[in-house]
């Protein structure tokens, strides 16, 4: 830092948390502090001196604030070599002065987004001071105070390598700002950009990844989650795999339906879905249609918890157990349950993109839609459904399009009876629903996430008894496909859509 004049700062922060506090400090070190606008005025309201950028400049602010500290008498300052004859040279040509420290913090975007939100002079002054930081400190976050200035008080400057860090989070702060201004400006493109900028933040360190050998973390992006506001009433630590299937599990329940309903999933897949009476009803109805895989599994449900419900709950081992709330004596109850992870949250937002690793890269895609609309399907048999029959196919096709392809989900009165997931054929699909199904499916509906290339993936549902099938069609068998439902009673719905998950 500068031996010669006393080391200079410029505050200028939009989050005046301790700013007083820091500048106070300072000044009883020896600095000087500049400072602009409202950060100038909160100084001198607090009795500490204050040199304003426009004494220096002999410029006025303009533009209603837009020019401030866009003057070579600033940036000359902060970004001159110390070691460069040359800049030194320049320095004293212009009668400028040199910056020791930026301390500067921008408008938090999202909170208010718009034009006169985008900060310019001050992601100039963090960028400049952050890129010179062989020389310059560069303060964004009030944590860092104390830090800056106990090594102030202990060595007299900053060592390299504060300097060096608070680099890189200077960086990251105006990368951030800069990425929340093109999200903006490109909100209403349902187009995949060119390019994609990712903002994570840690929100959460997991007990590990999919396996204990592995490290896993939670992030999230500027923008709220669920996962954000929701409270956690009991249990251990989630694991990744924990985070994965919850998140599955509640939106499933709330793309099923307004009425009670209960969803169960193992493994990224459910193994239980249901709608009943009323919550409890519904839990135990989802609980029925693979018991053996519900165990260790995550229980989502769209209503609060009752005592009754809970009761239920806790004479099977689950993992976790998401609600929009519980009864105190169901809280009382699940409590009691050390290692059952409780959460209490709000409705999941829409999500617009999926981004999975392949190596090194990224494949991105728009999230999948599913759109529920007898109007735009297609009856391809001669019978039509009944009512009944069209809302186990609605219920069937909805939890279809959740479950890991190839899939066939067997469904009956509202209760998922057999779910086939994860097959490399369609075939095996159906025969694992119908296995599960164990005669359960007769009457219901039968859900094909695509189309049946053969009969032979019919086949199965044809023997389990189901008296509809709803798939996307498109098959070059249609025909033979649609003889056999024919032929069996079946009435057949085409989608026009098919719903892939892998």
């Amino acid at each position: 830092m500068n031996q010669v004049n006393p080391p200079r700062a410029l505050l200028s922060v939009y989050d005046k948390t301790g700013i007083v506090a820091f500048a106070d400090a300072l000044v009883t070190l020896g600095w000087e502090i500049i400072s602009s606008g409202g950060t100038a005025q909160e100084l001198i309201n607090a009795n500490i001196p204050v040199t304003e950028v426009s004494e220096i400049t002999q410029s006025p602010e303009m533009l209603e604030g837009r020019v401030k500290t866009l003057h070579p008498l600033i940036h000359g300052g902060i970004l001159a070599d110390r070691s460069n004859p040359n800049h030194l040279a320049d320095l004293k040509k212009h009668g400028i002065t040199p910056i020791d420290l930026v301390v500067s913090n921008l408008y938090p975007f999202n909170s208010d987004p718009g034009i006169e939100m985008i900060d310019i002079g001050g992601s100039t002054m963090v960028r400049a001071a952050a890129k010179n930081h062989a020389y310059v400190g560069v303060i964004v976050e009030p944590t860092d105070y104390d830090l800056v200035v106990e090594e102030i008080k202990t060595q007299g400057t900053l060592t390299t390598e504060t300097r060096s860090y608070l680099a890189h989070k200077a960086f990251m702060h105006t990368a951030s700002y800069d990425h929340q201004i093109s999200g903006w400006l490109n909100r209403d493109s349902q187009e995949l950009p060119d390019s994609l900028h990712i903002e994570l933040t840690e929100a959460e360190t997991l007990r590990y990844g999919e396996n204990p050998h592995q490290k896993g973390s939670r992030y999230r992006t500027a923008k709220s989650s669920w996962w954000d506001s929701a409270v956690m009433h009991g249990g251990k630590e989630m694991s990744y795999l924990n985070v994965f299937d919850t998140d599955a599990a509640w939106r499933l329940v709330h793309d099923l339906s307004e009425e009670p309903c209960a969803a169960i999933i193992k493994h990224a897949n459910p193994c239980g879905v249901a709608i009943g009476t009323d919550i409890s009803s519904a839990y135990q109805r989802a609980h029925e249609c693979d018991p053996v895989s519900a165990f260790g599994g995550i229980v989502a449900v769209n209503r609060e918890v009752t005592e009754e419900m809970a009761q239920q709950v806790v004479e099977i081992f689950t993992e976790v157990l998401v609600a929009p709330g519980f009864h105190p004596a169901a809280l009382s109850l699940l409590t009691e349950k050390k290692n059952l992870r409780i959460f209490e949250a709000e409705k999941p937002e829409t999500a617009t993109k999926e981004i999975r690793s392949i190596g090194n890269g990224f494949l991105v895609q728009t999230t999948d839609p599913l759109q529920i609309n007898r109007d735009e399907w297609e009856v391809v048999t001669s019978r039509h459904p009944t009512e009944n029959e069209w809302l186990d196919l609605e219920f069937a096709w909805t939890i279809a399009a959740r479950v890991t392809s190839n899939t066939i989900v067997f469904a009956k009165d509202l209760q998922a009876v057999g779910i086939g997931a994860g097959q490399q054929n369609r075939r095996d699909a159906g025969r694992i629903a119908s296995t599960k199904a164990a005669g359960r499916a007769t009457g219901g509906a039968c859900a094909s996430d695509a189309f049946f290339p053969f009969q032979d993936g019919l086949d199965a549902a044809i023997e389990a008894g189901v008296t509809s099938v709803i798939q996307p069609g498109g098959s070059i068998r249609d025909d033979e496909v649609i003889k056999a439902a024919e032929k069996s009673g079946i009435a057949m719905v085409f989608t026009k859509e098919r719903h892939f998950r892998h």
